[in-house]
C-alpha cells in the first residue's frame, strides 16, 4: 500500500483552508455480542445456548451441563454427520469431535475449526465454548437436531 506524504493529505490551500482526503467508507458500528447480551438460543436442559445472528454468520455461546453424544441427534443428515463448519474457542472443559478417519479433542484455551462431516461425541460437563457458524448451514442442522430431540422425549 502506498502512503501519501503528509503535505498531500494536509496541505495549505490557496484559500488557507486545509485539504483532507475524503473517507471512502462510511463509519459503521461493528456488531458485537456477549453471552449476556445474546438475544437468541435458550436453555435446553443439558445445554444452554446463547446466540446472535450477524447476517451470514451465527455466534453461539454454549454451556454443557451434561456429556452429550450428538450421534442420535444428527440422524437424518448426510452420513448422520454435522454438515455445518464451525470456528470456535474453548473457554472451559473438553470437547471431542469424531470424523470419518480420526477424533479431535479440544481443551480449554484451544481455538478450533471443525469442517463439515464431524460428530460431537463428548462434551465434558461444565464445558463452555464459543462457536461461529454459517447461519444457513447451522439452521438446517439445528432443525434436524430439534426434530430428533422432540422424537426422543417421552410422550405424555
Amino acid at each position: 500500500m502506498t502512503s501519501l506524504p503528509a503535505h498531500a493529505v494536509d496541505a495549505p490551500h490557496a484559500d488557507n483552508d486545509r485539504r483532507t482526503l475524503p473517507c471512502r467508507k462510511k463509519a459503521m458500528e461493528m456488531p458485537k455480542v456477549s453471552r449476556d447480551t445474546a438475544t437468541q438460543g435458550g436453555d435446553y436442559g443439558s445445554v444452554v445456548d446463547r446466540s446472535e445472528e450477524f447476517g451470514e454468520y451465527t455466534v453461539d455461546f454454549l454451556t454443557f451441563r451434561e456429556d452429550v453424544d450428538h450421534r442420535p441427534l444428527l440422524k437424518g443428515l448426510p452420513d448422520d454427520r454435522c454438515q455445518c463448519p464451525h470456528w470456535g474457542y474453548v473457554f472451559r472443559g473438553e470437547l471431542t469431535f469424531h470424523y470419518a478417519d480420526h477424533d479431535e479433542v479440544y481443551h480449554e484455551g484451544d481455538a478450533f475449526y471443525a469442517p463439515a462431516g464431524h460428530v460431537p461425541v463428548h462434551t465434558e460437563p461444565g464445558s463452555e465454548y464459543l462457536q461461529i457458524s454459517p447461519s444457513d448451514e447451522l439452521r438446517r442442522t439445528s432443525e434436524v437436531i430439534m426434530k430428533n430431540v422432540t422424537a426422543q422425549r417421552p410422550q405424555d
